[in-house]
């Protein structure tokens, strides 16, 4: 009995994805926009930092970008790519910016596994910063789809 135990064991932490080899494969690909993670920190507020290159998440409602609903542009914050539109920006309830659909070729998406079960993590197409997840539960008429974003990985640009 002991030699099962151990084996399930073995078997499990041989399986399990850590935070590192995850940011490793996200910080090795190649992007149009690529620089050091020192780059990085001199270009980036500690906040940005921690939730475009680490993966981190903003607190709950405490993005200005929530109440944005004029027309404009959502742009990665890292690297200026353009991720999203107002017009397919609506109220989630959760308190982050939630949109039912990216801008064509704005974002990428990839696993993240970091709270024991897989989410589908979205980051920037052109500079792999990590953005948010999207989920199943967007609105129904639409795409489904709620792409739930930290608000500090993003700058608005207004339409003029």
């Amino acid at each position: 009995m002991k030699k099962i135990i151990i084996l399930i064991i073995a078997i499990v932490a041989s399986s399990c994805n850590s935070n590192a080899q995850q940011n490793s494969e996200t910080k090795t690909k190649d992007y149009k926009v690529s620089k050091t993670e020192a780059e990085w920190k001199e270009i980036l507020s500690p906040q940005e930092y921690a939730v475009l290159r680490e993966a981190a998440t903003e607190r709950p409602h405490s993005s200005k970008l929530n109440d944005v609903n004029v027309p404009g542009i959502f742009v990665c914050a890292g690297c200026g790519n353009e991720l999203y539109e107002t017009k397919h920006k609506f109220e989630s309830g959760t308190g982050w910016p939630s949109f039912d659909r990216p801008i064509e070729g704005g974002v990428a998406y990839g696993a993240d596994s970091k709270l024991g079960y897989q989410r589908d993590e979205v980051h920037c197409a052109d500079c792999g910063g990590h953005l948010g997840h999207v989920f199943d539960d967007g609105p129904r008429e639409t795409t489904g789809k709620r792409h739930c974003i930290n608000g500090v990985a993003m700058n608005f640009i207004p339409k003029e």
